[in-house]
């Protein structure tokens, strides 16, 4: 039987995880010599290539001195640490990496605290060693005392630390050897992680740590099998998370194989396997021999941390453009969307044609809206709500911890907005190049609609980075938004004449000749309060030329929003409506006269 090591990559995001997982792939046969490969290779979907992030933990293999080698590449942002929780499982060891330059950062601490919790001895692998502000033993220094602070064990202490250039494909033993490829830190996997052990004779025991799905075999179970080995055709005894007993037949069985999955009639321990046949297979769940009955602990997996609601689109445009447009629509594609992303919770609103959707972060739930829009769905989408819980009575709500680098000259600015946000700053420490570093410790309510503040009071030129800290006492009241919104009166087409002679009022959010209606938000009111107004009022035409009647109407270019944008700009009587052609926004309540006698 061939000997088996699985590994995750970790790290904070952007730190060159896929890009390392690239250059194990590459230098290890995996592609042919002619074979074009695009970067990041395991961002297989449109959003992670055009985001540059991975959303979703992937699985591949290599063989290297005659063991197989199962790596997983995990995702880097925090919304999708759920990901992270479930992986940690089923590896033998971690390679956790850290930027020469920024050193240790937010989800640095959770991937490390869960590699940690679960007894791995992790491998640090400095990246980035050729950026021109890096400071290599001060990372070092700095990540020793993480590990120290999370409470790690002697041996966890020891741990074998590498020097590279994952874009080059290049690890070192020392910072200034002369090794260009990749095999140092594979060595030190083997030399460091024991191939996994076992009897193929045992009873089978196989946890199922991630879910997908597939239209023509349907539900996929994915996890390591840590006792005996598994063929198609087998009946299993399923332990579900409850305790229930589900009895099913396995029909198909995939292992990794470089990126694909190859089909198998067996699998043996220790060894990552896709299975299907087990319809009803959760996380967690344990498939063990119908005669020997073992289940693991199941899998705990963190509660979401915000929410928002998703509800049939009401405005005048709905339909036009998107395919799926009714509730039930809407239900069938969240519920298919709980077959595989474990960190969502969906619940049906009670009275309405809408349902309470709640992930780990405004990012976890904006990537599905990004994805349904881009499926031909069309909804409105509420304002993120944070999700507060009582502990030992007392009310509590998420915080994060905030991590921004900005230039010395808007650090004022960015302490004071932060500030009036309810955050602690923890940290205050001078950065390259007349940079300075803030850490903030901040109600994430807090930071609903911060991001564009921070863009524009440091000029685009800080950096932010953020991840879920823990629950703490709520923090009171923090003011929302300081502008109201223009809002239309009228259903038309736009008029550049009616657009100019609104620009004193606020900033346009539409250009000349775009299609709105009564309660669409069509710009940014300088003052506090809502105005409606008329979009749509043409020039009237006479006789009589005035003066300067007919100079050519120059306007600025309209303020556009992203979807993240979007979401974090409106307010609770506020919805986006998106649809596969356009993201606007508008008021929940569309007539004027409504939405006074509603305010009143």
């Amino acid at each position: 039987m061939q000997k088996i090591i699985n590994f995750a990559v970790v790290a904070h995001v952007d730190a060159g995880k896929s890009t390392l997982v690239d250059a194990l792939l590459k230098q290890n046969g995996v592609f042919r010599d002619n074979q074009q490969v695009v970067d990041c290779v395991m961002d297989s979907g449109d959003l992670e290539r055009e985001r540059g992030i991975t959303i979703t933990a992937k699985n591949c293999a290599i063989n290297y001195k005659g063991i197989k080698m199962n790596i997983v590449d995990t995702p880097g942002h925090a919304d999708f640490s759920s990901e992270i929780e479930r992986i940690i499982k089923t590896v033998d060891t971690v390679v956790l990496l850290v930027d020469s330059a920024e050193g240790p950062m937010p989800q640095t601490r959770f991937v490390l605290k869960e590699a940690l919790k679960y007894g791995l001895k992790p491998i640090l692998f400095i990246n980035k060693i050729d950026k021109k502000d890096a400071r290599v033993e001060e990372v070092v220094n700095m990540t020793f005392d993480l590990f120290c602070e999370l409470g790690a064990n002697n041996e966890q202490l020891d741990f074998k630390i590498l020097y590279g250039i994952a874009r080059d494909g290049i690890a070192k033993y020392e910072e200034n050897d002369d090794n260009n490829d990749i095999t140092p830190l594979l060595d030190t996997i083997i030399e460091t992680t024991a191939p996994f052990e076992g009897n193929e004779n045992d009873p089978l025991q196989f946890q199922i740590s991630s879910l997908d799905y597939d239209d023509y075999i349907g539900r996929l179970g994915i996890g390591r099998i840590n006792k005996g080995k598994i063929k198609t055709g087998q009946m299993v005894t399923i332990v579900k998370n409850d305790g229930s007993i589900v009895k099913e037949k396995i029909t198909k069985m995939f292992v990794n194989e470089g990126i694909k999955k190859k089909e198998v009639t067996e699998a043996y321990y220790g060894d990552i396997v896709t299975v299907a046949g087990c319809p009803e297979i959760s996380i967690g769940d344990t498939i063990c021999d119908p005669n020997h009955i073992d289940p693991l602990p199941s899998i705990e997996i963190e509660k979401p941390t915000l929410s928002m609601n998703f509800m049939v689109n009401t405005s005048p445009f709905a339909g036009k453009t998107g395919k799926f447009v009714t509730s039930r629509h809407l239900r069938d594609r969240l519920m298919a969307e709980l077959e595989r992303n474990v960190g969502l919770e969906v619940e049906e609103l009670p009275g309405s044609d809408g349902f309470k959707v709640s992930g780990r972060g405004e990012l976890h739930l904006s990537i599905l809206i990004e994805n349904m829009r881009r499926e031909g769905y069309e909804l409105g989408v509420s304002k993120p709500e944070v999700i507060t819980k009582e502990i030992d009575g007392v009310l509590c709500e998420p915080y994060e911890k905030v991590i921004v680098n900005v230039p010395n000259d808007y650090s004022g600015t960015v302490i004071s907005d932060i500030s009036e946000r309810k955050g602690t700053m923890e940290l205050m420490q001078p950065a390259e190049d007349n940079y300075i570093r803030l850490e903030f410790n901040v109600p994430t309510r807090g930071l609903i609609g911060y991001r564009s503040n921070f863009i524009t009071n440091t000029k685009g030129e800080g950096i932010m980075v953020r991840s879920f800290d823990s629950y703490k006492p709520y923090a009171g009241e923090i003011s929302g938004r300081k502008n109201g919104v223009l809002v239309s009166m009228e259903t038309g087409k736009t008029f550049g004449y009616a657009l100019y002679n609104l620009l004193d009022r606020g900033t346009m959010l539409v250009e000349p000749a775009t299609d709105v209606y009564k309660g669409m938000i069509i710009g940014i009111h300088n003052r506090e309060n809502d105005l409606n107004v008329n979009p749509c009022k043409n020039k009237e035409f006479s006789n009589t030329r005035s003066s300067g009647s007919d100079e050519a109407i120059v306007l600025p270019k309209a303020k556009t929003y992203t979807l993240e944008e979007a979401l974090e700009f409106i307010e609770n009587d506020e919805l986006v409506e998106v649809t596969p052609d356009a993201i606007r926004l508008r008021k929940k309540i569309l007539d004027e006269k409504e939405r006074f006698r509603s305010n009143r």
